[in-house]
């Protein structure tokens, strides 16, 4: 089954065998304080600063998903309440559960500005002039979520003080891990709150990494297997062209050789990673069901959309040839 699920989405091929291999090799009964496992925490960390140009001094952790990052920032990093500008279902959902943790009583006051970096529900995108407007016009910290983008695109890290991402889209891994990625500024931040009353409180988290060490059990095999995928991809200046022409190429497609209509009409505003079709509801419950009997998974709708898009995945780890057999299925249906 070749699948175009957005998540989670089509893992690298070699996963199986590097699975099999952190069996083999014992990795997966590591106790997580072992010298052996911090070796593997601390290569993990350096081969996602290499490859994915975060800078030096931006730091590093694991966690369980991004919806638990969501949790981290209200809880560790916000002093009053965080702003929300949102375009689609899952913007809308981090404004939500933060404000039941740090409600939004008086406008205006917000310390914080959480941004969905690639709007998976619709396939939107906020793109790296935006965010550098919002780093000049937001005196606070920026928060980023990139679940769909983060080892897909490069992004300006900069331009924020928190980006995290889950593994299951970009990263090609099974789902059940998450990249949080903070800067000095969102550290200090963090101490003047000093927020320990938690398991996930992001000093006790930083304290740990800087053991090489989570304060809970991890999920080591997803950080072994995320070790390994970072050891085989290219640089992300190089996976980010790759990813760019993709899009590019789909929605060039889309338009010029398909009867298919794209979601978003502003070609500034398509994200990159996730490709949002829009047609009658028949339409679409027909296409998914034709592409899934002719072996192709299409991603459902989201939220508002779900009933009249379907989404295309366009992650790393979806070869060439998976690519030109959906577009094969698309042309002739």
């Amino acid at each position: 089954m070749i699948t175009f699920y957005p998540g989670p989405s089509k893992v690298y091929s070699q996963v199986a065998d590097y699975a099999q291999e952190a069996i083999r090799s014992g990795v997966v009964s590591l106790n997580h304080r072992s010298a052996g496992f911090m070796d593997i925490v601390k290569e993990t960390r350096r081969l996602l600063h290499e490859k994915l140009a975060i800078p030096s001094d931006y730091h590093i952790a694991f966690v369980s998903s991004a919806t638990e990052c969501w949790e981290i920032v209200a809880q560790s990093l916000t002093v009053t309440t965080s702003l929300h500008p949102y375009g689609g279902a899952f913007g809308k959902k981090w404004m939500e559960y933060a404000h039941r943790i740090k409600p939004m009583i008086v406008p205006g006051e917000a310390d914080v500005l959480c941004v969905v970096q690639n709007e998976t529900s619709n396939g939107t995108q906020v793109r790296m002039d935006t965010l550098a407007q919002f780093r000049r016009e937001f005196s606070g910290l920026i928060a980023v979520d990139a679940v769909s983008s983060l080892g897909g695109l490069a992004f300006d890290w900069s331009l924020a003080d928190v980006w995290f991402a889950s593994v299951q889209k970009c990263l090609g891994l099974p789902a059940g891990l998450a990249v949080l990625i903070y800067s000095p500024q969102a550290l200090k931040q963090a101490e003047i709150i000093h927020d320990r009353q938690y398991y996930n409180s992001l000093l006790f988290i930083h304290e740990n990494m800087a053991k090489d060490q989570t304060p809970f059990t991890p999920n080591g095999l997803g950080i072994y297997l995320l070790m390994r995928v970072m050891q085989q991809v290219p640089p992300i200046s190089d996976v980010d062209e790759l990813i760019r022409n993709r899009a590019a190429d789909w929605y060039q497609f889309l338009e010029n050789e398909t009867g298919w209509e794209l979601l978003i009409q502003k070609p500034e505003q398509r994200s990159d990673t996730v490709i949002a079709v829009r047609g009658r509801e028949e339409a679409i419950r027909a296409v998914k069901a034709d592409a899934l009997k002719s072996g192709i998974t299409l991603g459902n709708g989201y939220g508002d959309w779900k009933s009249t898009t379907f989404r295309i995945a366009n992650f790393p780890a979806i070869e060439e040839w998976e690519i030109e057999q959906l577009k094969s299925f698309l042309r002739t249906y």
